[in-house]
């Protein structure tokens, strides 16, 4: 057993206020899923929601948001290499929460996954305090005022109410998002599983890599927490839609406007394409995901499969199919290597399963398992809180409507047929809005008509077919990068997301102003500033020496038919523009005209300065953009201008200290109007190798 294990007390603690703090009054019982052994007590008894949140907002606020993007990510990486040496600890006590090796493979490994993708997020954000979003807005005709937008973090307190069934996941994956950002975070786990969430906060807290006020632990109850949020604070909620739709509607979040993003359990659906029929490599994916989301968690997961849509001529075939997958998933106590599916997360929560079954069955034929009788391994069935997989057949889904209404958060699924494409995408929506819906289907047609038609009722559609099924995630497997969440049911939030999950926590701002100015407000050079004049050439400065805003005049050419053919010749391109001219009645040209890409080509001939120097190489194109014709005798010239710095981090000690560097070309001509624009990305080397 762990030391964790034998150190517990009988009392959870809550971390508040920069301590750890044992509730007052009689705590909550909590129970081992597999035994039925009280394992611990959980109280907030005695707390100061008001304070806590204070503490937060005063204490670690100020201290991550003087903190850029690229330390916060740095910050969530030795976070997530500090846990990982430490999961052991963790699966001891989550085979507590009823879930097996697998299963507690998702929520911790899958948490400390979330750290380390958003640790690597950094590098999509400057190593600022602040993010500059989009392009600028031209708002006058001489581009002397402009517009553009900033983020910034926002300066109140994350507030993250989460679920029972990933008490680690559902923890880590949110305040990934929120560390990153710069806000501190507030967590208040389901109390059911909140020994697990309390397990890993301890190894947080004594890590001593986040600073004091970043997170704080409510173990027991929270009511009365959210009377303390304000307008800078942001609410996130993972649970039931009913327990969803109560919160959000609570009169603090409504009088101050506070940010609420649900995700809330919904009524996931899986549609067997009408092409895979029994015999083909989809039907047995199908099948096999299909097990896999009403046994994984014992179907306590928020993307579970509640409803299983297939070809009424396919109904008997799937449900054979799916009988005999379950019949070979043994049940029983976690800890037992042949073991594939544990129990419950308490006798609660079968109850509760129970419950809505029964409701589920009187529309609904039972054809297989038993909800009052089940054979476990290593366990006694009586004492855990165990429940075989159970499989309903809906024959009638468009009249009876409980499948699409009810919710029991368990092993429970049911079959229905449909008779066409458009009846099963009509079924889907029936659910009124889910996270996650998948489709198995080798007709790349049938797909298309299928996710254009389910897309508004749906956060995420997986396409499950043999091309992708060997590295597919699988239907029920939210990822960092992609936004998890949905309309309707499902709630109308969004978590994660990659850099869209981390804008939740910033306050977008409109500037307006001069180029000038608001160059200097965002460290990124606006076109129509004034330019300063290199001293010396930009390329023979290191890149602590470099200034956005400076800029190299280059030397003029003047364009002759000569370079079009020579161009022609050397890139192959002989499009009729530039070397037909009887072909140019009804074109927007006048007469032959110069390649884009040689007035690029030149631009570069005339604004790089060849010698070896701190520039080590150029490796990337962007916003390229023609703006005029450029016609023989014309004369061009560029203004080339630092417009970005982002600084690098060094991946090993011998690796060369350098930065990225955009560069604005802005060639033009002899009127001094511009012909073409440019961002070239150059890699440069930093003075100081220290």
């Amino acid at each position: 057993m762990s030391e964790y294990l034998r150190a517990m007390s009988t009392n959870l603690h809550n971390y508040a206020l920069g301590q750890w703090i044992a509730g007052t009054g009689k705590g909550k019982e909590l129970y081992d899923a597999v035994s039925g052994d009280v394992i611990a007590l959980a109280s907030s008894g005695g707390l100061d929601f008001g304070a806590m949140l204070d503490y937060a907002r005063r204490t670690g606020g100020p201290v991550l948001r003087k903190m850029t993007f690229h330390e916060r990510g740095r910050m969530l990486k030795a976070l997530a290499l500090y846990l990982n040496e430490r999961k052991d600890t963790y699966y001891e006590l989550s085979y507590r929460t009823g879930a097996t090796r697998v299963d507690s493979w998702i929520d911790i490994d899958g948490g400390i996954g979330n750290l380390f993708a958003y640790s690597s997020l950094r590098r999509q954000f400057p190593n600022e305090r602040f993010y500059v979003d989009g392009e600028l807005a031209r708002l006058s005709k001489q581009n002397t005022f402009i517009g553009h937008h900033i983020m910034v973090p926002r300066e109140g307190v994350a507030v993250h109410i989460n679920a029972f069934n990933f008490p680690i996941w559902g923890m880590l994956e949110k305040i990934a998002v929120n560390l990153l950002a710069g806000v501190p975070a507030v967590v208040k786990p389901a109390t059911l599983t909140s020994y697990l969430a309390e397990a890993v906060t301890r190894d947080i807290i004594a890590s001593g890599i986040l600073p004091d006020g970043a997170l704080q632990l409510i173990c027991g109850s929270a009511d009365g927490l959210l009377d303390h949020v304000i307008s800078q604070d942001v609410v996130t909620f993972t649970g039931s839609a009913s327990t969803g739709r109560m919160l959000k509607a609570h009169p603090r979040i409504i009088a101050e406007s506070v940010p609420f993003n649900m995700e809330a359990d919904s009524l996931n659906a899986a549609v067997l394409g009408p092409d895979a029929v029994p015999g083909t490599e989809e039907f047995d994916l199908f099948i096999k995901e299909v097990r896999k989301e009403v046994t994984v968690k014992c179907g306590q997961k928020c993307t579970a499969i509640r409803r299983v849509i297939v070809p009424e001529q396919c109904l008997e075939d799937v449900q054979i199919a799916l009988g005999k997958a379950f019949s070979q998933t043994v049940i029983g106590n976690p800890r037992e290597d042949k073991v594939r599916m544990g129990a419950l997360a308490g006798i609660s929560q079968r109850h509760d399963v129970l419950e809505k079954l029964a409701l589920l069955m009187k529309e609904s034929r039972l054809v297989y398992g038993d909800p009052g009788k089940v054979e476990v391994l290593g366990a006694d069935a009586a004492r855990g809180a165990f429940l075989s997989p159970i499989l309903l057949l809906n024959e009638n889904p468009f009249q009876h409507t409980a499948t699409h209404e009810v919710e029991a958060f368990g092993p429970v699924t049911t079959i229905m047929p449909y008779k066409n494409l458009d009846d099963a995408i009509q079924l889907t929506r029936m659910g009124k809005g889910s996270l996650v819906c998948s489709v198995a289907t080798n007709d790349d047609l049938i797909a298309r008509e299928f996710v254009l038609g389910c897309a508004s009722h749906h956060g995420r559609i997986l396409v499950l077919n043999r091309e992708c099924a060997k590295e597919s995630t699988g239907h029920g497997s939210p990822m960092p990068m992609l936004v998890h969440g949905g309309p309707g049911r499902a709630g109308g939030g969004e978590e994660m997301g990659g850099k869209r999950g981390v804008m939740h926590y910033l306050q977008r701002t409109a500037i307006q102003g001069s180029p000038s100015t608001l160059t200097a407000i965002t460290g990124v050079y606006q076109y129509g500033a004034k330019h300063t004049e290199a001293q010396p050439h930009l390329f023979r400065q290191h890149f602590e020496d470099l200034v956005v805003g400076h800029t190299v005049f280059t030397h003029k050419h003047t364009v002759t038919e000569a370079d079009i053919v020579n161009f022609a010749n050397v890139s192959g391109d002989n499009f009729y523009a530039h070397m037909d001219a009887t072909s140019l009645e009804g074109t927007i040209f006048e007469r032959r005209v110069a390649h884009g890409y040689f007035v690029l080509s030149k631009a570069a001939g005339l604004f790089v300065d060849p010698a070896k120097g701190p520039v080590l190489l150029n490796y990337g194109l962007e916003e390229a953009r023609f703006t005029k014709p450029v016609y023989p005798g014309m004369t061009i010239g560029v203004r080339f201008t630092v417009k970005e710095k982002i600084d690098q981090e060094r991946r090993t000690q011998e690796d060369i200290a350098k930065g990225i560097v955009k560069f604005l070309v802005d060639v033009y001509d002899e009127t001094g109007e511009t012909v073409a624009l440019a961002t070239i990305l150059t890699m440069v080397k930093k003075r100081n190798q220290d």
